[in-house]
């Protein structure tokens, strides 16, 4: 049961916008803010990408089409058709990683950067157990709330649930390197199994409704191995 994942960034998006569905492109239009717009764009990139490289029959990217779910996952399409896959997204600093999976699974994946996060900020979203862990920790801090974000997504929630109703462990990586197990824990019950990568400043998260071997990547190496945060939107 394997869950493949794609990383691009802003500096690959392609000039114009005829790679664009008809419905994004009306989206991307009605959108005030660049730097919204940007992550829309970026994200949605990614995911044609990735969809294009493990499609059979090959569907240029404006025929893929990412819409949202009521909940608001997104959920891709081809041709207008629900396509036989499970998708998470998400996006950072002009990067974005697009996760995929069997359609049977539900998944959910987070990038973040490695940064300061502040005692209220600890204090306000971690459980007792995540803030004794962190202890000024900003790898941790980060990790920790990764993979809630991660795992809100499989819950498909997002942050409208308390997320110190999900509680993080993690096994540290190998020591060359790669991918470390982590689980997040639910109040009612529920676990929710996954994995952690680091790449420079980035942290990519993934968490599952089952257990899967860590996710494989579309490119070798990943495009986020040699990843540069920045912020396009503010030139």
């Amino acid at each position: 049961m394997q869950l493949s994942w794609l990383a691009r960034g802003r500096v690959h998006l392609p000039s114009g916008e005829g790679w664009l569905s008809e419905g994004e492109l009306r989206r991307a239009r009605g959108m005030r803010f660049t730097k919204r717009r940007d992550e829309f764009l970026i994200a949605r990139w990614t995911a044609k990408q990735a969809i294009g490289r493990i499609c059979s029959s090959g569907t240029e990217p404006a025929r893929i089409e990412i819409r949202h779910h009521r909940s608001g996952a997104p959920e891709a399409y081809g041709n207008g058709c629900p396509l036989d896959v499970s998708i998470s997204l998400t996006d950072r600093a002009d990067w974005a990683v697009c996760l995929l999976g069997p359609p049977h699974v539900r998944i959910g994946c987070d990038l973040e950067l490695v940064e300061a996060r502040s005692t209220a900020f600890v204090q306000d979203y971690f459980t007792g157990a995540e803030r004794r862990r962190i202890a000024g920790d900003d790898l941790a801090a980060n990790l920790f709330w990764s993979a809630k974000e991660s795992a809100l997504k499989v819950l498909r929630t997002g942050l409208r649930r308390d997320t110190r109703s999900v509680e993080v462990t993690v096994d540290d990586p190998p020591s060359g390197g790669g991918w470390a197990p982590l689980t997040v824990r639910a109040v009612e019950g529920r676990v929710f199994p996954g994995w952690w990568i680091r790449f420079g400043d980035f942290l990519l998260t993934v968490a599952a409704d089952q257990e899967t071997p860590h996710p494989c990547s579309l490119d070798e190496p990943p495009a986020l191995a040699s990843a540069v945060p920045t912020h396009g939107w503010l030139s």
